[in-house]
């Protein structure tokens, strides 16, 4: 990489006293600056006796004649950073490069990782929280696999507990009731009720009551069923789907060992993990009635990871109210399955808030992630009502460009802070959306249809006196985007790439035609770039899990 070469040059010019990777090299926010920037005269200069400026002068006049094919300038900016430009040609050369393995890197190159998100529990909704966490969550294991992992991905789904006592307790009372509303129907019925629904609890685990076991099946099959419709529009196919009523007597079997090694001790007929000892709290892992609680069951489910796959590492994406939870299973994990322990990180995210402060549907509802996801398609439909497509086509795209103003807004930002969800934002054509990102590259596939029609091809073969655009300079920079977003667990740093790319695209085009047939040297070299934005814009938006639909 021209990057390496440029600190070794450094190096030398510094007579060893800086080894290659001593020297910071970074890409200036404005492009106007340079290709690359270090702050090397800075760290030197003071030992030296001499001014920033005075270093960095004396560095770029030995850097002359030592720098690599490919650097066109370098100078001395402010009071003591230096920057280097890189020549046309180098760009030009680039673009031969870009195809749909590029971004791609090996940093993860032969590990075997599980993303495990989502995990909504049959018989309640697919809330916000779970749309976020599927959509975090994806991206992660997207980026991970661009970095040469295989990645697993994993689905943990709470099929037995409280909450399905609670539901079919509520079926019981009204059969008309959706699952989703006899479970909440349930909770605020449960203080009143608590022996019956307490009694059907015990039934779903052991299975003793037929009536209870009939409407069990039936809850599940029809909510997993559902959760599948919603995967398939969101983009993500599960390579493992784990359940409590699987993991439970595992992770019994654990807490039992530990509860004989005085990792966990009784308290009141439960049994506890005492997490003050590590500065935590405590939490209870079987109820006084012998029952597993979910600390109990995520050891059985991390046991059974590990056990599936041979894993080098396991994530977990939850949202940030589970913190405090898996702090305290990790450091009980860390006690009785230590080997597991070790290779899993819990990734938390924060909650969704919306603009106009609203928290339910048209209908009255409260906003649940599909009906989310339909909201903005009613809204995406009154935008392209006038566009010449089919209805099929309409269809497609509405689902394809809802899913995309969604993610979108979910990862624009830092994957551990709360978002702010504006409606009308997310469906925006003209910047900062996930419609924007859609819609320039599809003004670049019409770009590349017409040409096509018209037999203009594209060539990486600089013209004469061409001058570096500030798309040439973005559509270089994204294999370090994609190497610095998934060694952060950031896919916020694509989505700021991508903007800046479709912005610079936009810029692009607007500065005259691409396809010019009186100009054929310069005409094929700008559809060389406007090919190479849109397989780059494709690759990036596969990263964030959103379509790139050809037509809007």
């Amino acid at each position: 990489m021209i990057a390496d070469k440029i600190k070794q040059a450094i190096s030398e010019v510094l007579g060893g006293t800086f080894s290659i990777t001593d020297v910071e090299l970074t890409r200036p926010t404005e492009l106007t600056h340079g290709d690359y920037m270090t702050n090397v005269a800075f760290a030197t200069a003071k030992k030296e006796g001499k001014s920033p400026k005075e270093k960095a002068d004396e560095i770029v006049s030995a850097l002359e004649g030592k720098l690599p094919e490919g650097v066109a300038r370098v100078e001395v900016a402010g009071p003591g950073f230096i920057n280097f430009y890189l020549t046309p040609l180098y760009f030009s050369q680039n673009l031969s490069g870009i195809d749909g393995e590029y971004g791609k890197n090996d940093t993860q190159g032969g590990k075997e990782i599980m993303y495990e998100y989502t995990d909504p529990n049959p018989f309640k909704k697919f809330h916000i929280g779970h749309l976020m966490s599927n959509t975090i969550g994806e991206s992660l294991a997207r980026l991970t696999e661009f970095s040469g992992a295989k990645v697993i991905r994993a689905n943990y789904q709470g099929d037995v507990g409280p909450h399905v006592a609670k539901a079919i307790w509520g079926k019981i009372q009204n059969t008309d009731m959706s699952w989703g509303e006899a479970y909440v129907f349930g909770s605020d019925k449960y203080d009143e009720n608590k022996e019956a629904i307490d009694t059907i609890n015990k039934q779903v685990y052991d299975k003793s009551n037929k009536e209870v076991n009939a409407l069990y099946d039936s809850g599940r099959t029809e909510s997993l069923e559902h959760f599948e419709e919603i995967y398939k529009k969101l983009g993500t196919k599960f390579d493992h789907y784990f359940f409590e009523s699987e993991v439970a007597a595992r992770g019994i079997a654990v807490v039992e060992k530990g509860l004989a090694a005085g990792i966990f001790e009784k308290s009141e007929g439960a049994v506890v993990y005492r997490g003050e000892k590590e500065g935590l709290h405590t939490r209870v892992f079987m109820t006084s009635q012998g029952l597993p609680t979910y600390e109990t069951k995520e050891l059985g489910l991390d046991k059974t990871k590990f056990e599936k796959e041979q894993l080098d590492h396991s994530v977990i994406v939850t949202a940030s109210e589970q913190d405090g939870f898996f702090k305290v299973v990790l450091s009980a994990m860390s006690k009785v399955l230590p080997e597991v322990a070790k290779k899993t990180q819990h990734i938390s995210h924060g909650m969704m808030r919306f603009a106009d402060g609203k928290m339910s549907s048209r209908t009255g509802n409260v906003i649940t992630g599909e009906s989310l996801l339909a909201e903005v398609e009613v809204l995406i439909t009154e935008k392209i009502s006038d566009r010449e497509l089919s209805d099929e086509e309409k269809g497609i795209m509405k689902s394809q460009i809802a899913v995309a103003a969604v993610k979108y807004s979910i990862l624009r930002g830092h994957i551990g802070g709360d978002i702010v969800y504006d409606r009308e934002q997310s469906v925006s054509f003209e910047g900062d959306s996930g419609v924007y990102l859609q819609y320039a590259n599809t003004r670049a596939q019409s770009i590349l249809k017409k040409a096509e029609v018209e037999g203009v091809t594209a060539s990486v073969i600089l013209p004469s006196d061409w001058e570096t655009t500030n798309l040439e300079r973005y559509l270089e920079r994204f294999p370090e985007v994609v190497a610095l977003a998934q060694n952060e667990n950031a896919p916020h740093r694509v989505v700021t790439y991508l903007t800046e790319l479709a912005s610079a695209f936009n810029s692009f085009y607007a500065q005259g035609k691409i396809i010019d047939s009186a100009n054929g040297e310069v005409s094929g070299y700008k559809l060389a770039l406007t090919k190479a934005f849109s397989t780059v814009m494709k690759n990036g938006l596969w990263l964030l899990g959103i379509e790139a639909p050809e037509r809007m």
